[in-house]
């Protein structure tokens, strides 16, 4: 059997009409889902139930799709060869996982659920602005549409290359698949397609780890070669920032990069919003987590048997493939080819994984550019009748996923800046994580300071980043060998032992030289720090936000959420004099009465519909009585603007005009 292996034949195995058909069977099934659903719910032609499946969806398949929704095709090929290149210091990134999934079900969860939106960035337009929540959204729909069109073509690229399988043909197929199911079924359609897509993920990712720990005598084994040569390390504890994988950097910067996609991301916060109860929706996060944490450890454990497998021949100084997104689909054909219909398993795995996040973003970008972009900006869509909305919503996921498909033929094209696109994808979490988190966490910040901590943020990142691309900023790789290469078959004259060092500019006179070296894993963690710090103090220097005017649903007590057991005095003190109790049974009223209590001791009446644009002193420690509008504030924190009409003095409750 051993002599089959293509490190020894130089040839590559190709895919057979089983492997065809075991993959054609999982595009099949995920359309056909799609179309029962679509028959199905073909009388419930509204967007609660598009775009929420009606929030009465199952905690099961809530929870299969959050645990698949980021386990996309480039993870799935991406993490076995980050234990061949480097080392295991990746794995510690399941201890970042916890955390994040701490913070989300304990803080985000329950605010963005209690809030009622279907799209998040509504939150930061009642806690702002409108031009906050328009250009949160921008950057959501950017960041989604590069990660979509990677997601059709990196991976078709890399299964061309070694499995046969055609390049256009997959990504087309891919598409148009993904884009029909989501678009006929909506939300039901996504969270059950990504249930079963999830099963072929695990069932992918299990053939190949048992059937690679067989061919290497048991996995113990692998683990001991691994270790004999260097790539068995956890005990990475430099805090060096430029250390690109040590625990510091996996597990507080995972954390960061895993609570954005869980806490903010539109396409999770959706599925959580689909659930009919805020438990329900906190249980499915704590369901998805145990399979997140399989998912990542089998990948790690697919490196290290791949790794004992190539130990003496390295495929791609071999010439077999060359990059090393090739790796996992080369070893897959060398230990299943011979198997008919299990390489194509494996396919269908990595096809699901891509199918899974394409669905999440295509569902999320129809709320977002629906809810926020287009009802927005056209008022006369808000009154169309259900129908009318859930068909524009269809029409939006159709578009996308038409652009996504293109977008994947230009990104094609892209040649040596792909890596700078994909360097720009990555460092756009923070500052969405970053100003979402000051809204929640910090109730002095006020519109200018959100907008332009996102734009500080924005270009802090981008510089960093591009810096690094420029600068060819690389950490080594772990030493590759040959020895055991058949060059006999293949005559490919190599070294013995090959180690990879990019040229690093340590002669540069760039001042900022250093900075460009940060590990990219606490790009998410510095995103958010950095609108805190570029945010805070504009909010402080053009008027803040008095705390007591707030709508308290917009503001988190973080420290009580996640520090349940403090001292009363302790929570009072920071609540910074905003009253969290019964802020979610307030009901809105038309016609209100409300007292102001000032130095003048008058009460001032007010009917909604008889609002004058008056505003509120500008000085704090005046207790004037005045007249508030919804659309106009203070410029000493926007307080009518910002917060929605909330109005209090020292001694009042809050009250919603």
């Amino acid at each position: 059997m051993s002599e089959g292996y293509s490190i020894y034949t130089g040839v590559v195995k190709s895919f057979g009409i089983a492997d065809y058909i075991v993959f054609s069977l999982t595009l099949l099934i995920s359309t056909g889902i799609g179309i029962g659903f679509a028959i199905a719910d073909r009388k419930k032609n509204t967007t609660d139930e598009f775009l929420l499946g009606g929030k009465k969806m199952n905690v099961f398949p809530v929870a299969m799709s959050l645990m698949v929704t980021f386990m996309s095709a480039m993870t799935l090929l991406g993490n076995p060869v980050e234990m061949y290149k480097y080392n295991t210091m990746f794995w510690w990134l399941v201890v970042g996982m916890v955390l994040a999934m701490w913070s989300t079900c304990t803080v985000y969860t329950p605010f963005f659920y209690n809030l009622k939106n279907e799209s998040v960035f509504q939150y930061l337009q009642m806690r702002f602005d409108r031009a906050t929540s328009l250009f949160g959204c921008y950057i959501l729909i950017a960041q989604t549409l590069i990660y979509m069109a990677f997601l059709l073509y990196a991976p078709a690229l890399a299964l061309n290359a070694v499995t046969g399988v055609h390049l256009w043909g997959s990504v087309i197929g891919m598409g148009c698949v993904v884009t029909f199911y989501t678009t006929l079924g909506g939300m039901k359609a996504v969270l059950w397609t990504d249930t079963f897509q999830a099963g072929v993920i695990i069932a992918g990712l299990l053939a190949v780890l048992i059937k690679g720990s067989m061919v290497e005598g048991g996995f113990d084994k692998a683990w001991e070669i691994a270790n004999l040569h260097g790539r068995i390390v956890f005990d990475e504890a430099n805090p060096d920032p430029k250390v690109r994988h040590s625990i510091w950097s996996m597990v507080f910067g995972g954390w960061a990069f895993w609570m954005y996609l869980y806490g903010v991301n539109q396409a999770q916060v959706q599925r959580c919003l689909s659930c009919p109860t805020v438990r329900k929706a906190q249980l499915a996060m704590w369901i998805n987590l145990p399979g997140l944490m399989f998912i990542v450890s089998t990948c790690c454990m697919i490196g290290i048997v791949m790794f004992a497998f190539y130990v003496d021949c390295h495929p791609i100084t071999y010439g077999l493939v060359d990059k090393t997104d090739q790796l996992v689909p080369l070893y897959v054909m060398d230990i299943l080819g011979d198997f008919p219909g299990l390489p194509g398993v494996f396919v269908s795995c990595v096809v699901s994984g891509s199918l899974s996040s394409l669905s999440s973003g295509l569902n999320a970008l129809s709320a977002v550019t629906l809810r926020d972009i287009m009802q927005e900006s056209c008022s006369s869509l808000t009154k169309i009748s259900e129908f009318r909305t859930t068909i524009i919503s269809k029409l939006i996921v159709f578009f996308y996923g038409v652009l996504a498909i293109g977008l994947a033929y230009v990104v094609s094209h892209l040649g040596s800046i792909l890596q700078a696109v994909y360097i720009v994808f990555g460092i756009l979490n923070g500052p969405l994580l970053g100003v979402f988190t000051l809204g929640m966490f910090f109730p002095w910040a006020n519109r200018r300071g959100a907008f332009g901590g996102l734009i500080g943020s924005l270009a802090i990142l981008f510089w960093i980043g591009i810096g690094s691309f420029v600068y060819n900023i690389e950490t080594p790789v772990s030493p590759t060998f040959v020895t055991g290469c058949n060059f006999t078959a293949k005559p490919t004259p190599s070294p013995v032992n090959v180690t990879t060092t990019p040229a690093t500019p340590t002669e540069s006179s760039d001042p900022f030289i250093e900075m460009y070296k940060l590990s990219y894993m606490y790009y998410t963690a510095l995103g958010m720090l950095a609108v805190w710090g570029v945010g805070l103090p504009i909010s402080f220097a053009t008027g803040y936000t008095r705390p007591e005017t707030i709508d308290p649903r917009l503001i988190c007590p973080v420290f009580e959420e996640m520090i349940p057991c403090l001292p009363a005095k302790v929570k009072k003190f920071f609540r910074f004099g905003i009253v969290h109790e019964g802020k979610y049974d307030k009901e809105a009223k038309t016609d209100i009465e409300m007292s102001i209590k000032g130095s003048s001791s008058n009460t001032l009446k007010a009917s909604q519909t008889s609002l004058t644009p008056d505003v509120l002193s500008d000085n704090v420690n005046e207790t004037k009585t005045s007249k508030v509008s919804l659309e106009v504030g203070t410029e000493n924190g926007d307080a009518g603007k910002d917060n929605l009409g909330y109005i209090s003095d020292v001694d009042k409750s809050v009250t919603r005009l």
